[in-house]
């Protein structure tokens, strides 16, 4: 598989042709794959369905992770969302929903597409089926905008991490956040450019967020962060479609992400000796999994 050097070569090589960021992903990735454009573009098909079969596992009311720490947290979300009355509207109450719904079937040992990890699981999904199912978006799009998802998510992870237990949960949730922000630039007509001043705002939105498992577990606070992950996603979509300029540009944001990570103590890195999963209510939840 083909990676990139930077946002920047991606920018200017959609731009460099006249097309969107996913057909320039496609077409290389293809090429370096010695696979046709049609072949890859179905392994990421195949990839969207697992997204859709992952929020209607979670969306069970009785569903429940293997801990029993958790569960029905997509199920609930969806009722409260059914009632119209959300301060967050239709669209993202929507989105948090399917969100919740995968990182809960994630926690329960569900099938679900790392994107760009199990931890961060709900945030793409979340919202690229939110426009699919709310405005209409064809499903071939959302397929493609995975395409610059995942370059968005090559560069991240070449540049920095995308592994909690290296750079802390903005190397999960902030990466997918970032990532999710690009593809909704694109699913709503905004340019390469435009992709990747979503990507830096949602990164500098979540810089230096910790990874705090309680017990352990990539369920508390990690499902809710899903939630936010996907709020966080569409707010830089929208401030970037509306021309509302980062300052710092992506890959800068991406390197000061490396460099945060790289001094994050390592309590806060996926250890679950520290943050929430050191409070006194989360070490009772620990005990209460695993004993004393």
């Amino acid at each position: 598989m083909l990676t990139y050097e930077s946002v920047d070569e991606l920018v200017k090589s959609a731009e460099a042709g006249g097309e969107t960021i996913s057909a320039a992903v496609l077409r290389d990735q293809a090429e370096s794959m010695d696979r046709s454009e049609q072949e890859v573009y179905e392994k990421m098909e195949l990839d969207f369905t697992v997204m859709r079969s992952a929020v209607a596992e979670g969306m069970r009311k009785e569903q429940r992770s293997m801990s029993g720490l958790t569960g029905g947290e997509g199920y609930r979300m969806g009722e409260y969302a059914g009632n119209g009355q959300t301060l967050c509207g239709s669209l993202l109450s929507g989105a948090m929903t399917r969100a919740l719904a995968v990182a809960g079937c994630n926690a329960a040992m569900g099938r679900i597409v790392a994107a760009p990890t199990a931890g961060s699981c709900g945030i793409l999904p979340g919202c690229l089926l939110a426009l699919c199912d709310d405005r209409g978006v064809s499903e071939h799009a959302a397929v493609m905008a995975m395409f610059t998802a995942g370059a968005f998510g090559l560069v991240m992870a070449k540049k920095a991490s995308i592994a909690g237990a290296q750079g802390g949960c903005q190397a999960e949730c902030g990466s997918a956040a970032a990532m999710a922000a690009a593809a909704l630039v694109e699913l709503m007509g905004g340019t390469p450019a435009q992709c990747a001043d979503a990507c830096a705002i949602a990164i500098a939105s979540q810089l230096g967020l910790v990874c705090d498992p309680v017990a352990g577990l990539v369920e508390i606070p990690c499902i809710k962060r899903n939630a936010s992950g996907v709020a966080i996603a569409f707010a830089s979509a929208d401030m970037a479609l509306a021309g509302v300029a980062p300052k710092i540009p992506a890959d800068e944001c991406i390197d000061a992400m490396r460099e945060v990570g790289d001094q994050l103590p390592s309590s806060l890195k996926e250890t679950a000796l520290g943050g929430l999963a050191a409070t006194p209510t989360g070490l009772r939840l620990k005990e209460q999994v695993f004993g004393k």
